[in-house]
């Protein structure tokens, strides 16, 4: 049996027809920019998440980078001001920062949650500290009380990166409206994933969502008059149909997901892996499933010989990047171990059972 990591044409063929009419229906509208899909789904995603506002845009890197922004637009943030961020994320968490001239202050993560340890953030906070940007890695909540009880305490914002976690719960609220804003992103590989590059803000501030709005649209506000100096940053219409319809799944195939990693977390017996904690299935949607080895290449290389595609999240943290040389001897030692030892398991709306138990008999095996 050949199991890939993930099936994106199974993934889009399980919504096809409604896909199929979505984008049909664009294409013989003559619209394709700004139109009536757009709105729906900004309107649609914003009730879902529980925002005032949704905002389209190109990709989830220009949602975190207009959130930036538009706080330096409105006075709130300042260049060299500092950001508090997880060390374990993608670059893109922390391009958002650097990219608006603001620093990223890292920050380790705990290794059994493998989200930032809340009880470190505080001896992080200087004069310069503006916000705190969590990483809903993983798709596994990173929002505590305690998070958001120093934000108060210092005035600060809290900005949420969501692009791993759509549909995900803390309590009764949802991802991407704990915060003062959140990025979203529709990489196709997302639980909510559109058929290209995609993302959106969210927020329930109107300065903000109506700056974040111009700035994702050359910095108009009006057409023809420019309030800021933006950029070309819109979600096109077939990527908004397409996403509307796949919203209306999103928590049926999250609850797939689920299965998946229940079944993982039942089955995978082996010392040599290592598991992470498990959460509450509300705070979890298994955008990706993480496991942990020491010997992490010789592990995947194993798999992939019994026909399992694994991928890594991801090999070299953003402090030991080139890009970042002047971070690069700065030491963060459980980002670092996440970093060498994660391999991902394959989970996805669209896996079987059968699949499932393929991988966790092959895992106890090795």
């Amino acid at each position: 049996m050949q199991i890939p990591f993930l099936s994106l044409q199974s993934v889009t063929a399980s919504h096809g027809d409604e896909i199929n009419t979505a984008v049909a229906r664009v294409v013989n509208s003559g619209w394709y920019l700004q139109g009536e899909e757009n709105k729906r789904f900004e309107e649609n995603y914003a009730k879902y998440i529980g925002t005032e506002f949704c905002i389209g845009c190109a990709n989830g890197l220009d949602a975190l980078i207009w959130i930036v922004r538009a706080y330096k637009e409105l006075g709130v943030f300042n260049d060299r001001d500092e950001i508090i961020v997880p060390a374990n994320t993608y670059i893109a968490t922390i391009l958002a920062i650097t990219e608006n001239n603001l620093k990223p202050v890292l920050v380790d993560p705990r290794f059994d949650t493998l989200e930032i340890d809340d009880s470190h953030i505080e001896d992080k906070i200087t004069p310069k500290t503006k916000a705190i940007m969590i990483v809903h890695l993983y798709g596994r909540c990173a929002y505590t009380e305690r998070i958001d009880a120093i934000c108060k305490k210092y005035d600060l914002k809290l900005i949420e990166d969501n692009a791993q976690a759509h549909g995900c719960r803390y309590d009764d609220r949802r991802t991407g409206s704990l915060g003062d804003a959140a990025g979203h992103s529709f990489y196709p590989g997302k639980n909510l994933g559109a058929l290209g590059d995609g993302g959106a803000v969210t927020t329930s501030d109107p300065q903000l969502a109506e700056c974040v709005r111009a700035l994702a649209n050359y910095g108009s506000t009006k057409k023809y008059v420019f309030k800021y100096c933006g950029r070309n940053s819109r979600l096109d219409e077939i990527q908004a149909a397409v996403l509307d319809v796949k919203l209306k799944y999103l928590d049926e195939d999250n609850c797939k997901r689920q299965k998946i990693a229940e079944y993982y977390y039942e089955k995978i017996n082996n010392p040599k892996i290592v598991l992470p904690k498990r959460m509450d299935d509300k705070n979890n949607v298994y955008h990706l499933f993480p496991v942990f080895c020491e010997k992490r290449d010789a592990f995947q290389q194993y798999l992939k010989e019994n026909g399992i595609q694994t991928l890594i999240h991801y090999p070299i943290p953003p402090h030991k990047q080139e890009c970042y040389k002047e971070w690069n001897r700065i030491s963060l030692p459980i980002t670092e171990k996440i970093h060498n030892q994660e391999l991902t398991l394959p989970i996805s709306p669209v896996m079987t059972r059968e699949e499932a138990e393929c991988v966790a008999k092959v895992i106890n095996r090795y």
